[in-house]
């Protein structure tokens, strides 16, 4: 599906604007800078070179373009009727001293920001996008998964091991689509036959993927922002599989060890399952039977319905958290939407808890000893990683309220036309199409779900992010 942008263009609106996202980040705490410890501290570690040398592997990346904090780097190939995945993930334990300038600091932020007006990382750039990323044609201590696929794509055997190895390709996601597209050769070649079995290994699991298309500030390169709305790439669907699989290799890793931490997500109630299906009746695409995961992913995304009924099935998919253990399995260890247990292990120059992760899954994959240092100090991560992600929830929802409300500036006292999305109560969460802004605002009479309505824009606060809608006289 293309793209859909508005834009904010340079004016008044565009100098409040630039002001309130500035006020928001202070707001929550999130620096850009490093103290100068952390950053020298960064620049001067020194990990040992890993004992095994896999520079012949010709390993690439696959991230948006411009993207410079590479966690991982995959290599496919075919063995008989079957096929080898290597996931090698950036060695970040190696770099960061356990109790140093470096881990206080990342523990302090949690994980990487992603902001209208750049990035706040969790890592110093020296390290998150120089030294320890895997950036092409450069020498790299890794963290490498081989994963042994059957002709189904289900996982005979895994192993992680510590080696060196030297990416040859910076692959970006459009490009990429593009290739395959037009039956191109490449690093990704085997990618949309290995990711669509993945797939379908997720459905037989009873895994649910949601979908709801991405939304996005971006700023242009003349100043001015945008909200960007598109649908995931298939390729990205495909690569996120294979992160998916190194997770769940993870979870499998600690809770045979019983040590480790989870990335968990309860299966929705009774409750939540009925609300569901009266909410797809109400839109006329009703969920009747089989599982939910199924009913998703049979959906036409061309189907201007489709987006009202992912909107309601996102309370399908609440509740994750991480799960700490230390001596024995949790029970209740599966994550739904996957169907299996699984663990955050692939993105370590962008995550705190994939750390934890991969130190632990090396040792026990080489049966040693977890370091006491990750031992020691699991508890504290779930409560790290909440509040980081709330931070994250909330900067990302305050940034896109204040470039709607600026996108609405220019339209107060004007009508637009909105698609009523879902409704609560009195009010209904409604999307414009252009601008693009979703938004809530009072039910005009005899409204559903689906419907098309037309409203008049009251108020539009950028400073606050509030916007205000009334019915058409």
């Amino acid at each position: 599906m293309p793209q859909r942008r508005s834009h904010v263009a340079p004016s008044a609106a565009q100098t409040e604007l630039a002001a309130a996202l500035a006020t928001l980040r202070e707001d929550l705490g999130t620096p850009v800078e490093f103290p100068q410890a952390v950053t020298e501290e960064a620049s001067a570690s020194s990990p040992a070179e890993p004992e095994l040398d896999l520079r012949h592997i010709p390993f690439a990346t696959l991230d948006p373009l411009g993207s410079r904090d590479l966690d991982q780097a995959f290599q496919l190939e075919r063995d008989g009727e079957g096929y080898t995945v290597r996931y090698a993930i950036a060695d970040v334990p190696a770099f960061v001293a356990p109790g140093g300038a470096v881990d206080a600091e990342a523990r302090r932020r949690g994980q990487t920001l992603y902001a209208a007006d750049g990035r706040i990382p969790l890592h110093p750039p020296v390290l998150s996008e120089d030294r320890a990323s895997l950036l092409p044609d450069v020498d790299r201590p890794a963290l490498v998964w081989t994963f042994a696929l059957d002709s189904a794509g289900a996982v005979g055997d895994f192993r992680l091991e510590r080696a060196l190895i030297r990416s040859r390709a910076r692959l970006d996601y459009s490009t990429v689509q593009a290739e395959l597209d037009h039956g191109e050769d490449g690093p990704a070649a085997l990618l949309p036959e290995i990711g669509a079995l993945r797939l379908e290994q997720e459905r037989l699991r009873g895994g649910a993927s949601l979908n709801v298309p991405d939304e996005e500030v971006v700023r242009a390169p003349d100043g001015t922002y945008a909200i960007v709305r598109r649908h995931p790439l298939a390729v990205e669907d495909w690569n996120a599989q294979l992160s998916l699989m190194t997770g769940m290799a993870a979870a499998t890793l600690m809770l045979d060890a019983g040590v480790g931490i989870l990335r968990t997500m309860p299966q929705p109630d009774e409750e939540a399952f009925e609300t569901f299906r009266h909410q797809t009746e109400a839109l006329a695409r009703p969920w009747t039977t089989g599982r939910y995961g199924d009913y998703l992913r049979a959906l036409d995304r061309s189907d201007p319905l489709t987006l009202p009924v992912l909107e309601a099935a996102a309370t399908l998919f609440r509740g994750a958290g991480y799960l700490a253990f230390d001596g024995s399995a949790p029970r209740d260890a599966e994550q739904a939407a996957i169907g299996a247990p699984y663990a955050h292990a692939t993105a370590p120059l962008r995550r705190l808890v994939d750390r934890w992760s991969l130190a632990i899954c090396l040792a026990v994959s080489r049966g040693e000893e977890v370091p006491s240092w990750a031992r020691d100090s699991l508890p504290e991560l779930p409560s790290l990683m909440e509040a980081s992600g709330q931070r994250a929830s909330r900067l990302d929802s305050a940034t896109i309220n204040c470039v709607e409300a600026a996108l609405l500036t220019p339209l107060v006292g004007s009508e637009v036309e909105a698609t009523i999305i879902d409704l609560r109560g009195e009010r209904a969460t409604i999307q414009i199409a252009e601008p693009a802004v979703t938004a809530s605002a009072p039910v005009p009479a005899g409204a559903a779900p689906g419907s098309v309505v037309r409203l008049k824009v009251l108020r539009a606060d950028i400073a606050r992010g509030e916007v205000e809608f009334g019915p058409v006289a």
